[in-house]
């Protein structure tokens, strides 16, 4: 990578105004030992002299091996903020907004419109190319302000050049677009704070719950593919609409725009066919971090507003996971951490700047309620968190009423407190009820049942209790189906933790991403075995890391950066290509004896 990016990735940053396009000269370094390459743009700003005595732009000097170097010291206090989690990260966004005097043309200047505005924005350091659509309004809003314009660079495009000084007026957006839910996040550019953020339902489920049936939408139907890119792009501009009325943004203040996803959701908001993603090999159409105008997907922002999306690491492992790691820090730290996106496809990275691995196991929509009897997404009415007592149950219910269902949290809190509390064999089955009946009160023995089609639950609520007017039960179908998601996610873990030759006392931390991961009890999650056995104090749940890293991608152009080369130096594991992960699979379906774990 260039220096400048190697010395933003290990928190050494280095003076820029244009973005690391390398025109404004800002990012110099004296180079001692390990890289003497000159390039076109050292020559536009050194003199012979400086170029023999080692200095370079940081960002133009690509690094094969050690260097050392001189950097000078920042040129003023940069604006920063504690984003992500933890992270210490430099308000620096691709966004710039440049307020220009220009001198009216004359018979002896004779420059273009467009001629004048790149020489005055050169002059500021920023080299800038424009659209057909931004040269058309140029002579109209150039004559009726008197030369007086704010112009807007996106990198190194112009995409706006409006009336007067508007400098105090820019805004972006950053979405993680989940298969489920999609989470938009409106922020002020100028200081970092988020003033709108709103999250809706994927209106792509009613072609199916999870990428493979998406995929097979896509594929099985001529016109499936623009179906789901339609429905992405209204549930984005339906999401848009609601965040600018709220915070009283005009649609053409949205400059930028930077979305995480995973593959299958990115290619389909490009309109890119998803096929091949879903079929062995499981290659994506492009991996790499894109970029293009709101006018060519559709959305309804200023239309040469430019829409960033992350990179992917794997087919499986997407840019969500490259947000999550730009969230975390993970691959850029001292500590091995484990971070762990829990949902239909677990995604798993392992690692620390030594080296990281990724894997992503099948884990199936058990998490998410699915294929569970009284299994329900996290809405209203939904048992979110168990208590299991000697003498009876408590049911945590979202919105305080009569439980109806059980969402994932409340799935993986109920078997945990059935395991702690001797209900639960570690196979994964009921004790009899003839024990239950001389271990147990009364209370709590007899929602042991046997169903009319012979099988054994666990009753939740009985019918006065439930919302529904009917037994909420916990059966044992509902727990071997439980047992084989954490059993893929588990069995992921061990495949990349034997990458790496280490065990559960080298984890520094473990972390729970996703919506799913903000909700599930920490302790819950390692009495089932879906995590190592590591203190519990350890387990952190970081919620949608996946939004916070495109909102940290937003907001400095540095971290974008980090994305762009995180696929690069994460290593992805094919599952399906490992014999290992099987074996792994069949040895973590049982939940763990409880004395391993101190309990």
């Amino acid at each position: 990578m260039t220096i400048f990016n190697a010395a933003n990735w290990i928190g050494l940053p280095i003076d820029s105004t244009c973005g690391a396009k390398g025109t404004c000269g800002k990012c110099k370094v004296r180079v001692l030992t390990g890289y003497r390459d000159i390039t076109a743009a050292d020559h536009k700003v050194f003199s012979a002299a400086e170029l023999a005595d080692g200095w370079r732009l940081s960002c133009r000097a690509e690094a094969y091996e050690d260097v050392v170097c001189e950097v000078p010291r920042l040129m003023g206090n940069p604006k920063a903020a504690l984003m992500g989690f933890g992270r210490h990260v430099i308000l620096d966004p691709n966004v710039h907004k440049i307020f220009l005097t220009l001198t009216p043309p004359e018979i002896d200047d004779q420059r273009s419109d467009f001629t004048r505005i790149k020489d005055a924005l050169a002059a500021e350091g920023y080299e800038v190319q424009a659209s057909l659509p931004v040269l058309r309004r140029l002579p109209h809003v150039l004559r009726e302000t008197q030369w007086q314009v704010t112009a807007v660079v996106v990198g190194q495009e112009l995409v706006s050049v409006e009336p007067g000084d508007t400098r105090d007026r820019a805004y972006g957006l950053a979405f993680d677009i989940g298969t489920t839910t999609v989470v938009g996040m409106l922020l002020n550019l100028n200081s970092g704070a988020p003033v709108a953020v709103r999250s809706v339902l994927n209106g792509q489920a009613i072609y199916g719950a999870d990428v493979i049936a998406r995929i097979s939408h896509a594929m099985l139907n001529a016109d499936g593919l623009s179906q789901l890119h339609e429905r992405i792009v209204q549930t984005m501009n339906d999401l848009i609409v609601r965040l600018l009325t709220e915070a009283d943004v005009a649609p053409h203040e949205v400059y930028e725009v930077v979305t995480a996803g995973n593959a299958t959701m990115q290619h389909l908001l490009l309109g890119l066919h998803p096929e091949a993603i879903g079929l062995t090999p499981f290659i994506p159409v492009i991996d790499e971090m894109m970029q293009v105008s709101a006018q060519e997907i559709n959305l309804q922002i200023l239309p040469q507003a430019q829409v960033q999306l992350l990179p992917h690491i794997g087919a499986y492992v997407g840019a969500d996971l490259v947000g999550g790691l730009l969230a975390t820090g993970l691959a850029r730290e001292e500590g091995i951490r484990l971070l762990v996106d829990v949902g239909t496809n677990g995604e798993i990275i392992l690692g620390s700047k030594t080296r990281t691995v990724a894997t992503a196991a099948p884990a199936g929509p058990a998490f998410e309620g699915a294929q569970i009897k009284d299994g329900m997404r996290a809405s209203e009415g939904a048992i979110e968190a168990v208590v299991i007592t000697p003498d009876g149950i408590q049911l945590n219910v979202i919105g305080d009423v009569p439980p109806i269902g059980l969402c994932g949290s409340g799935l993986v809190d109920a078997v945990a407190q059935l395991r702690l509390a001797g209900l639960l064999l570690p196979s994964g089955k009921f004790i009899k009820s003839t024990e239950a009946e001389q271990r147990y009160a009364p209370a709590l023995a007899k929602r042991l049942i046997t169903e009319a089609d012979g099988s054994r639950a666990f009753v939740l609520a009985w019918p006065e209790e439930a919302g529904s007017g009917r037994n909420i039960v916990l059966t044992q179908r509902d727990i071997r189906e439980l047992q084989f998601a954490k059993g893929a996610i588990a069995g992921g873990i061990e495949v990349v933790m034997r990458e790496l030759d280490i065990t559960a006392d080298d984890l520094v931390a473990i972390y729970l991403a996703g919506s799913f991961g903000s909700y599930i009890n920490p302790q819950s999650a390692r009495i089932i075995g879906l995590v190592p056995p590591v203190p519990v104090e350890r387990i952190k749940a970081v919620g949608n890391a996946a939004g916070e890293g495109a909102k940290m991608a937003l907001l400095s152009f540095r971290e974008r950066q980090v994305a762009r080369a995180l696929p690069k130096i994460v290593e992805y594991h094919e599952l399906s290509g490992r014999g290992d992960f099987n074996d792994s699979f069949i040895a973590v379906l049982q939940f763990p004896e409880l004395d391993e774990l101190g309990l």
